[in-house]
């Protein structure tokens, strides 16, 4: 994303005062600092750029009280998932945590999100800037704040950026991601989750399909065979992106950096390691996520000293859903086609401990099918 021109990212629109809400409330009601102060460097001592973060109690939080009330407990602010896959995979040496963690903090907490920086700014992950001088934007614009951030993988799945892959049919409707993804799951529940995938109010496809198990719903047959047995996502998702061995560090003006190595288009079927009673089915698709055994070691030897403790390639809910693919054309596009689904052979030698969980062995892939 091309950042903002310093101009554009400080310009408060006159407009702005006139807003019924936020417009009556003085800027160091927010921000602090002493508007009496006729000297201008003296004025903006202890000014806050962003008052909402890491904690907005007492500016959004003193007239939007049930939202802030949740706030540390949402994903987009805590992070939480990071920090509790990165310490399973952590050396258990308190010194070598330690460093880990420093790393972490430094590296992976950078994404974070906040209340203004959904609703008023661009994320300063991509170096800020105010969305629309100043003025509050009730449903934080997709293009400037929600794919700021999720630009990598999901934009390009979900506007058809990929190469050969056309964009999701939910796009094609014109959708917003807040059309699935509401406030509510955003601004947390107060539940502190291992994952997004165990959020309560997190969409399900069947929030809007409820139907589709229903005796008289569109192939009725097909679902009715594959409920709970497989994700939603096997049938009806195309290829997407899977990164490999991300590594962090600093170069010598003491920057901060991370490099990965190449990542592929891809499209794999696997064993579900998160089968629960909310997603119960035994095949879904999986992504390769960037971890490597040696991700931190600029900063400590063997830092990820559990690094098989959890797979490199994870549930994956890819955004390029589409009503016909390759694999739902006939059952045998799907079933019998070994290529489709994660064997031994296509995981790294030195990921093959970490992946036993998701791994399909060749007798647990579905046989064809008369036909």
């Amino acid at each position: 994303m091309t950042p903002l021109a310093p101009h554009e990212k400080i310009y408060v629109d006159s407009e702005f005062a006139e807003d019924e809400n936020h417009g009556e409330m003085g800027c160091e009601e927010c921000h602090g600092g002493d508007p009496s102060e006729p000297d201008w460097k003296k004025a903006h001592v202890g000014v806050v750029k962003d008052p909402s973060y890491p904690d907005p109690t007492d500016t959004c939080g003193a007239c939007h009280e049930d939202i802030a009330e949740h706030y540390q407990s949402s994903l987009h602010i805590s992070l939480a998932p990071f920090k509790k896959i990165i310490d399973a995979r952590t050396s258990e040496d308190p010194a070598v945590y330690e460093k880990v963690n420093a790393a972490r903090q430094a590296h992976c907490t950078s994404c974070h999100s906040s209340c203004g920086q959904c609703h008023i700014s661009r994320p300063d992950a991509v170096e800020g800037g105010l969305l629309e001088s100043h003025l509050f934007q009730r449903r934080p614009p997709m293009h400037t704040v929600c794919t700021a951030c999720h630009g990598s993988r999901i934009e390009k799945e979900y506007m058809g950026k990929n190469k050969g892959i056309p964009p999701d049919v939910h796009k094609k409707k014109y959708f917003k991601c807040s059309k699935c993804h509401t406030a509510d799951e955003m601004h947390g529940d107060g539940n502190d989750y291992a994952n997004r995938y165990e959020v309560e109010n997190a969409p399900k496809c069947l929030d809007c399909h409820e139907t589709i198990y229903a005796a008289d719903g569109e192939n009725k047959e097909q679902h009715q065979q594959h409920k709970d047995r497989v994700s939603c996502q096997v049938c009806h998702a195309m290829p997407y992106k899977n990164c490999t061995a991300c590594h962090f560090g600093r170069d010598k003006q003491g920057l901060k950096y991370f490099k990965t190595e190449a990542s592929t288009m891809d499209f794999k079927i696997g064993l579900n390691p998160l089968q629960s009673e909310r997603r119960p089915e035994k095949y879904i698709t999986l992504r390769h996520v960037p971890v490597d055994r040696e991700s931190f070691k600029f900063y400590v030897e063997n830092g990820l000293a559990k690094f098989d403790s959890l797979p490199t390639w994870k549930m994956a809910t890819p955004h390029n859903i589409q009503r016909k693919t390759p694999q739902n054309e006939s059952c045998n596009a799907c079933h019998g086609k070994a290529s489709l689904f994660l064997l031994e052979k296509d995981v790294i030698p030195k990921y093959l401990n970490a992946n036993r969980t998701v791994i399909v062995a060749e007798d647990q892939v579905p046989e064809k099918v008369a036909q």
